[in-house]
């Protein structure tokens, strides 16, 4: 099931950023030990009770006087807009009501969306509810008084926005089916890749970088067996993201990848990888998903013997993070190995949702500790009492230990390495949490 988006719109100064660092507090994880995984602070993954959401930030809107940019600001806020399930209005009680927060209210009544219209810098509630209720004014509804610096109100506000979130029963029907999202930056081949499957023009393929703005699903049947592939808008480097329309498809492909089981990364085979792939694959590595690496375009390269062997070396170099993803060589345009692109996802869910006996486990962490002592430190010796599974999708274990301080990494990754040796796991990231036991 898909996150709700929640886009925060107003105009500058009027405190959208402070709100957005203090609803997402400490949720905005940047992983350490991933090389070339960083995380665009636009958006953020918000916990609130039992509601999930994805926060996205704006710019400010400033119908100013020039007529340029106005129509910039507008463009901007149309995006986030049409990106969001519900609007977070935000105006300044301090400021009071200006005629360019009427303005933005016009622009946001037309939308027909949900809009939470809210006051912020309301630090004391007595002395400053009647400026709040100047806002009635813009007649979208009843304003909700917070002051994000001091955190107050708050808990109000999200009851108010979560009222707005569709049912979580509403894609019930679909949740069997496993959900494949193709993401990689614009003009690698996603759509065409969906349309080969497909046998038909089912998405709109163009050379003009972000034509697919949104993420598309489409259904397909293959053996007997129903998928659902996401197609979602194409990333691009920074430096090129001229219009906000790039921000806002990378909280698109942060949506359909949190939807997704299994996550295909399409690289261009005559561009070779690059940090920005890094970048997107980090997504799925972060979220937990099955990877799939689909090296598009691979008839158009000049190919000897070695050619495979040296393209793969150099993927498995930039994305070292993700040792276990599983790597293809495919073409859209002649439908070159696609097929066994099925027999692969077949395999990486397969993996994904795979569970480990306790005892089995334990016995091939028993084994792995005979041959690797433990790490110690100042004498004292990493003691492991057991391992067992607590989830799947991705496989999760918790390990119990003497002292989680000397549970190094890299003896983690040397436990995971022995566990994949004996199950495979595929195409799949492993997560591990260490609990301490006193003994």
């Amino acid at each position: 099931m898909s996150k709700p988006i929640v886009a925060i719109v107003g105009r500058p100064n009027v405190g959208k950023s402070t709100l957005f660092n203090a609803l997402a507090g400490q949720q905005i994880s940047i992983v350490k030990d991933t090389p070339g995984v960083t995380r665009d602070r636009i958006y953020a993954d918000v916990t609130w009770l039992n509601t999930n959401f994805t926060l996205i930030d704006t710019g400010g809107i400033e119908p100013d006087s020039s007529d340029i940019i106005l129509s910039q600001m507008r463009e901007q806020a149309q995006i986030a807009i049409d990106t969001a399930d519900v609007i977070l209005f935000m105006t300044d009680v301090r400021q009071g009501l200006v005629d360019s927060d009427a303005k933005v209210a016009d622009m946001l009544r037309r939308s027909q969306k949900p809009v939470v219209l809210v006051v912020n810098k309301v630090d004391n509630f007595q002395k400053l509810m009647p400026d709040v209720y100047e806002f009635y004014n813009l007649g979208i509804g009843e304003p909700v008084p917070v002051s994000a610096a001091s955190k107050l109100g708050l808990g109000d506000m999200l009851e108010v926005i979560a009222a707005h979130f569709p049912d979580a029963g509403e894609e019930s029907e679909d949740e069997e089916c496993p959900r494949i999202a193709v993401v990689g930056k614009p003009n690698v081949g996603k759509s065409s890749i969906i349309n080969k499957l497909l046998g038909e023009n089912r998405v709109i393929v163009s050379d003009v970088a972000g034509t697919t703005r949104d993420a598309i699903d489409t259904h397909i049947t293959w053996d007997g067996r129903p998928y659902i592939f996401i197609d979602t808008a194409g990333l691009r480097r920074k430096s090129r993201i001229k219009e906000e329309l790039e921000r806002y498809s990378i909280i698109r492909t942060v949506s359909a990848v949190d939807r997704a089981d299994i996550v295909i990364v399409v690289i261009d085979a005559t561009e070779g990888v690059t940090e920005q792939d890094a970048k997107i694959a980090g997504i799925a590595h972060e979220r937990g998903k099955g990877v799939i690496i689909a090296v598009n375009k691979w008839d158009a390269i000049e190919k000897t013997d070695k050619t495979i062997y040296e393209h793969e070396k150099k993927i498995r170099n930039v994305l070292s993070y993700m040792p276990y993803a599983e790597v293809l060589f495919i073409s859209a345009e002649t439908g070159q190995r696609l097929p066994k692109l099925f027999d692969m996802i077949d395999l990486v869910l397969q993996y994904h949702s795979m569970r480990i006996a306790t005892g089995v486990l334990n016995e091939i962490v028993s084994e792995a500790v005979a041959l690797q002592q433990p790490p110690s430190d100042k004498g004292k010796r990493l003691k492991i009492f057991y391992i067992t599974q607590v989830a799947v999708k991705p496989p999760t274990f918790v390990i119990f230990v003497n002292d989680k301080e000397l549970m190094h990494f890299s003896y983690t990754r040397y436990l995971e390495n022995r566990i994949r040796e004996t199950f495979g796991f595929r195409g799949t990231p492993l997560k591990f949490i260490i609990r301490e036991r006193k003994e």
